[in-house]
């Protein structure tokens, strides 16, 4: 048996894990440097100002004159809000009964996918419940009583309501973006329409609220931010397991249908 030599001891070959080449990972290192390239714009966006700037597009000092709009309101906000909860109920059964194009995912996988979600849409409702945050209708120069304060300024009231940071309507969007994650590894084209499909209705929720006064526009990004990260974690975890059972399967011994009959020597 072969041997190599590890930290100047001599030891089987068959022992030594091989080092995973540079194709696996790779995709890991471009997910990491886009959850750290986005975290720092989002940071920029903050610094920016721009959140104030949008919020004046929409509102002026007697309020937000389409808050109750039937599109931004009705349409967009209240007759939806039950629509994420149903799918997310079908994606928990698809655990144990997949349909489409979840058949074609190990159930490890569906797993990840319905509870990856599951867990951004409670991440982002957890950290909005603790927010001290007003929303921008609160706010004096739209009405309100509020002063503007930073999100990051934990702990400082701003003399509104809070609980505005960041936006849980867009994470009935958002939330499904754990679907290019489960699908990446088998089927990228799926995952990538689950992905543009998450991010366009994220948006759209997020323009809603913005239009309405709800929200400003970094508490929309900022979800996105959460739930892919939370995805991205799960899906790291996720992986890490399923390669720690492939290495504890045992190996299969070969079929016998594929082994040669002996013959008698002449």
């Amino acid at each position: 048996m072969p041997f190599v030599r590890l930290h100047g001891c001599a030891i089987p070959r068959k022992s030594v894990m091989p080092l995973a080449p540079p194709s696996v990972l790779r995709p890991q290192y471009r997910l990491f440097l886009a959850t750290l390239v986005s975290f720092l714009l989002l940071v920029a966006w903050d610094t920016s100002g721009l959140d104030l700037g949008m919020a004046h597009w929409f509102g002026s000092a007697s309020g937000f004159g389409l808050e109750s709009h039937w599109l931004w309101r009705d349409l967009l906000h209240d007759d939806i809000r039950l629509w994420p909860w149903g799918l997310e109920l079908a994606l928990l059964v698809a655990i144990g009964w997949p349909w489409g194009r979840l058949k074609q995912l190990p159930r490890l996988r569906r797993a990840q996918l319905a509870l990856t979600t599951l867990a951004a849409l409670l991440t982002v409702s957890g950290i909005k419940i603790q927010s001290q945050t007003s929303c921008p209708w609160d706010l004096r120069q739209f009405g309100g009583v509020a002063a503007y304060v930073s999100h990051w300024a934990w702990g400082l009231r701003d003399g509104g309501s809070g609980g505005c940071f960041p936006a849980g309507h867009a994470s009935a969007g958002f939330a499904f973006i754990g679907g290019f994650f489960a699908f990446r590894h088998t089927l990228p084209a799926t995952a990538w329409r689950w992905f543009a499909g998450a991010m366009a209705a994220g948006l759209i929720f997020g323009l809603a609220q913005q239009v309405r006064g709800a929200h400003y526009m970094s508490h929309t990004f900022w979800t996105a931010w959460l739930c892919w990260t939370v995805a991205a974690v799960a899906d790291a975890a996720v992986s890490r397991l399923m390669a720690w059972r492939a290495l504890r399967a045992p190996a299969q011994p070969p079929a016998l249908s594929g082994l040669a009959p002996l013959k008698p020597p002449d």
